[in-house]
């Protein structure tokens, strides 16, 4: 194969360079392009003039099949009112016609965002859109969903079906079911949703990654391998990858809610690292609490807008304890998802009374939104890893101070603070909970603010990142959590070729510029699978 050299303002990771050399898929070189041009007389160049090239972005936490299945789904994102989200579905169905008695999906609805009226949606709501189709709407944050009449008959649930554990649905005022399923309880509801195949699960999976390359992403870590469907998943994946189709590389994050579900899943072969370059397997995931939006995430002390509540708590400490227990035993890293002070406090206990002392499986909490100094001072002593999401500052800094006081807001998502204390932390999108938009997440890390620019001086503005060290945390700290550090991350001799190529200088513009920043190309091993 022949050498490929790219002109632009290229960033190694460890500095700037004028260009970069690749062949067979790995990086070659990187210097002045006239070097290089002699080093390689007869090479492909790719001139991008003085628009920035750099280290393909990982992503270090979200599910990949969730944002497929949601491409394909009714969209409510940015949905303005309950109204708007009634409409939304009325339109999917006209649209669509789909055959009888397909189940109605979709995703994006935000009850803080609803103008007309500040609540969930109920059952009601969504009968007023079809009493014909059963349907499900889950909440943007995925720790809530809502099902309609329909939903709710066809999945057997009645005011006398017991509570799970670990989850609710609501009762409403006329004594039934209203619809609101949250945490554990939501199982109920989707199990009426069918299995797709291997054909349509692949072709879910590839409208995925070619989401991912749009952005620039070339890795990601992403919670797909669950209980009930890990074996098709993984299949799936591997098919892709194969096949030469898959555009992303893939860690995945392995989630069960029973001990001997990941024990069966243990027993049939599957371990960690086990895979290719292009799917491997991970880290066993797990859930100690919900989301702060729907007042789902464990709080140590009551909700501050909704006395009494003090979340859902998902895993007990014996159960935690259990699973991590028996992923150290084999050998196996451990994330948990924990966004509550007292989520996060209940993980980093059992990974203090369980993990070996320097935690060599680098094992992490996912979110790590709700914190005060202790507790990080704890992450950093325990060397525990965070993979966390400055997207969400977007919408969760209207709402922080709201949900649990100004005191823990302001020593909540304290991404400067991390550093500050040398907390191994990486950056994610947590999508289809955001987009995967890489220069809105970069946005927010740098700026503090929404992306509307609110506030002008940024939110907590002393926890704002350097722009190299938030996409250090975007490169190079993803691929420490799959141990993939001295392959991926870095355009270095030896290293993926895996590129990143932006419409402008990134490092030339003002930090207010940046979510406007576009992705020209996204490069995979040497091989360009997305151009703008």
């Amino acid at each position: 194969m022949k050498t490929t050299i790219i002109k632009g303002r290229v960033y190694t990771g460890r500095g700037f360079a004028e260009a970069v050399a690749f062949k067979d898929g790995l990086v070659t070189e990187t210097g002045s392009f006239e070097q290089l041009k002699r080093l390689h007389g007869d090479a492909e160049v790719m001139d991008f003039g003085q628009c920035s090239v750099l280290p393909g972005f990982i992503d270090s936490h979200l599910h990949m099949y969730n944002l497929g299945v949601s491409l394909r789904s009714v969209q409510l994102h940015g949905a303005n009112s309950i109204a708007e989200c009634i409409e939304r579905g009325k339109k999917y169905i006209k649209d669509y016609n789909p055959p009888k008695n397909t189940v109605i999906s979709g995703r994006g609805w935000n009850d803080d965002y609803f103008l007309d009226e500040r609540r969930m949606l109920t059952r009601r709501d969504l009968d007023l859109i079809s009493t014909e189709y059963p349907i499900v709407f889950t909440r943007a944050c995925g720790h809530a969903l809502t099902a309609n009449t329909r939903a709710i008959e066809l999945a057997g649930v009645t005011k006398d079906t017991p509570q799970p554990d670990g989850g609710q649905f609501e009762i409403g005022e006329d004594g039934l079911p209203n619809g609101i399923f949250k945490e554990n309880a939501s199982a109920y509801i989707k199990k009426i949703i069918k299995e797709p195949d291997l054909t349509e699960t692949k072709a879910i999976l590839k409208a995925a990654m070619d989401n991912a390359s749009s952005w620039g992403i070339t890795s990601v870590q992403t919670n797909d391998l669950h209980e009930n469907n890990y074996s098709l998943i993984w299949q799936a994946y591997e098919s892709l990858a194969n096949e030469g189709k898959a555009t992303v590389r893939a860690y995945q994050q392995c989630n069960f809610t029973t001990i001997e579900g990941y024990k069966k899943f243990l027993s049939e072969g599957f371990s960690f690292g086990m895979g290719s370059d292009m799917n491997k397997i991970g880290p066993l995931k797990l859930f100690i609490d919900g989301s702060l939006g729907a007042r789902t995430a464990l709080m140590r002390n009551e909700y501050s807008d909704m006395p009494g509540t003090y979340g859902i708590r998902c895993l007990t400490d014996l159960q935690l304890d259990e699973f991590v227990k028996t992923a150290v035993e084999n050998n196996m890293q451990v994330i948990v998802h924990a966004i509550g002070d007292g989520g996060i406090e209940a993980v980093l206990d059992s990974y203090d009374r369980l993990l070996p002392e320097g935690n060599p499986l680098r094992c992490g909490i996912v979110h790590c939104q709700i914190t005060d100094l202790p507790l990080l001072k704890r992450f950093a002593q325990k060397n525990v890893y965070a993979l966390v999401q400055p997207i969400f500052l977007h919408y969760d800094m209207h709402i922080a101070a709201d949900r649990v006081g100004e005191e823990l807001a302001s020593s909540s998502y304290a991404f400067g603070t991390m550093d500050a204390l040398g907390i191994k932390n990486s950056y994610g999108t947590d999508c289809p909970v955001e987009a995967l938009n890489t220069m809105d997440n970069l946005y927010c890390a740098v700026t503090r603010k929404d992306l509307k620019g609110f506030p002008q001086s940024g939110w907590l503005p002393q926890e704002a990142v350097g722009l190299e060290k938030a996409i250090e945390h975007y490169t190079q700290s993803g691929a420490e959590n799959s141990f993939e550090e001295n392959k991926k991350g870095l355009l270095l001799p030896g290293y993926f070729a895996d590129i990143a190529v932006l419409n402008r200088d990134i490092f030339s513009c003002t930090p207010d510029e940046i979510k406007g920043i576009k992705v020209m190309a996204t490069i995979l091993g040497g091989k360009t699978v997305y151009r703008a």
